[in-house]
């Protein structure tokens, strides 16, 4: 289901990103003209993606999505529409990757989360995924990589 998750220390990395906060049923209706809408304003500035996109969720809530659907960019975007600059922090997070489709998400996050807890860690509020293969890369679901993120907490936070 997940690799072995690992501890590591994240860059700063800049994003160009467009924050949504909507209710948890709605998220598939606005993924997909989010993400349009953040890839026409790169491409129009020129601005090429300096990897793949991912979703920023800030906090977590049985009831609302509240995120930044994004990608990690080089150079500066200028504000349009929604589209703003910003930044994912430098972190220590636990990270791990699952394949699948991404019905299979929350069963690979509630696995990840379970290894989080029993090696001791305590996580941040927000946590992120990384698209690194989906459905533009192959028509198989089974071919498809999520990277998960999850900021750590230090006895000092």
């Amino acid at each position: 289901m997940i690799d072995t998750p690992t501890i590591l220390q994240s860059a700063e990395t800049p994003i160009a990103l467009i924050h949504i906060t909507v209710p948890r049923e709605e998220i598939q209706a606005v993924m997909g003209p989010g993400y349009a809408e953040l890839m026409g304003a790169l491409q129009a500035q020129g601005v090429a993606p300096a990897g793949p996109w991912l979703t920023h969720h800030l906090r977590m809530s049985p009831e609302v999505f509240d995120f930044e659907l994004a990608v990690p960019v080089r150079g500066t975007v200028q504000p349009v529409g929604r589209v703003r600059m910003g930044t994912l922090p430098a972190r220590t997070l636990a990270r791990t990757t699952y394949r699948g489709p991404f019905e299979g998400l929350p069963d690979a996050w509630d696995a990840f989360m379970a290894w989080v807890t029993a090696a001791g860690h305590t996580p941040a509020a927000d946590l992120w995924e990384v698209y690194v293969r989906g459905p533009e890369a192959s028509a198989d679901p089974a071919e498809w990589e999520t990277q998960l993120n999850r900021p750590l907490l230090h006895a000092a936070d």
